[in-house]
């Protein structure tokens, strides 16, 4: 068994509504505040429960808060992010291909819950769809990470660049260019380089581009189709474009292939360009937009996270998901690479 040095990178606890100025809470609803409550109390048990894991195997490990993260992650053998997926997400925009991720999902969605108190508030509580842990396992799983019964999976990102500058952060789940107003239409136009597709003009509300790990959130919820986790594709979709009789319908959603890149002329006024990313001061914010500028969304340079997964459900592409558009991916066979087990797509 090795000895790790390890960053345990913590969800804050602010992110819960219920605190009070000079003693009156801005919650109203009484069951509203005992169910933030009780996730703020759970949330704390979970990192107090992994805290004394790790002090029991002798571990060296640090804590963090996501809020204070704003440098490169480095020095470290393993991060474990304790709280949801944005927990997650946060770690994997400061952090190359050399350092694994364990997510432990602090306060998991009870079913009954929500459904008992479905007529009075949402009692979801935390997705965590890239947590391989919770409470219940996560010793088991960090005893078979450090046995290496365990391996790390490896998923793709998005890089940016803007009138040929690269951005320094890279989007594990998705990326949307748009004006600030999600309402206005632009202009813009888009190619993709490396397939022999045309030049596509829009008009719109933005263009979302997302990776497999992303394919099953907003680009899901948007009309997409969900690929496999290991995909290295990117897929990209139109936001409620603006047709017309000239318009080719099938050019606002497609792939872009590895090895590929999406290069987009930005033409209106004002716009941003966003991403699964967190910043203390400015969102998710990755740049700001203004008049004529050129961006290439690509896999990343550094494309690699490692990430422990849990099994593998049917939000993703499988072969009897015959409602996916026909370029979607279908699972085939299963390939092994020094990283372990993975489905190949085809």
């Amino acid at each position: 068994m090795w000895r790790k040095r390890l960053l345990l990178l913590l969800k804050p606890f602010n992110v819960y509504p219920t605190s009070r100025t000079n003693g009156i809470s801005h919650v109203s609803n009484s069951k509203v505040l005992s169910f933030l409550d009780n996730r703020r109390k759970v949330h704390k048990d979970a990192i107090r429960f992994c805290e004394n894991i790790l002090r029991r195997k002798s571990l060296d490990w640090e804590p963090l808060l996501r809020n204070n993260l704003v440098q490169p992650i480095r020095d470290v053998e393993m991060v474990i992010t304790i709280g949801g997926d944005g927990t997650l997400l946060q770690a994997s925009h400061f952090m190359d291909d050399s350092i694994p991720v364990l997510g432990v999902n602090s306060d998991p969605t009870v079913a009954e819950e929500v459904e008992e108190l479905s007529n009075e508030f949402d009692a979801t509580r935390s997705t965590g769809y890239l947590c391989a842990a919770t409470v219940g396992n996560f010793e088991q799983v960090l005893d078979d990470i450090l046995e290496g019964r365990k391996a790390f999976s490896e998923l793709s990102r998005i890089s940016i660049s803007v009138n040929r500058q690269l951005l320094p952060q890279y989007a594990l789940n998705d990326l949307l260019i748009s004006h600030p107003c999600p309402a206005t239409v632009s202009r813009f136009s888009f190619k993709t380089k490396g397939n022999g597709s045309p030049k596509v003009n829009c008009r719109s509300s933005g263009l979302r581009v997302s990776t497999a790990a992303g394919s099953t959130a907003a680009m899901l919820s948007a009309g997409g189709f969900p690929m496999h986790i290991a995909s290295h594709d990117l897929q990209y979709l139109v936001r409620e474009p603006i047709l017309h009789g000239a318009t080719n319908s099938s050019l606002m959603h497609g792939l872009i292939k590895s090895g590929e890149s999406m290069h987009a002329t930005w033409y209106s006024q004002e716009g941003s360009a966003l991403g699964s990313v967190v910043s203390k001061s400015e969102g998710n914010k990755l740049c700001k937009l203004m008049g004529c500028k050129e961006q290439t969304a690509h896999k990343a340079r550094m494309p690699i996270c490692n990430f422990l997964l849990k099994k593998l459900n049917n939000h993703y592409a499988t072969k009897n998901q015959h409602s996916c558009p026909k370029n979607a991916y279908a699972l085939s066979n299963i390939a092994t690479t020094k990283t372990g087990s993975y489905y190949r797509c085809s």
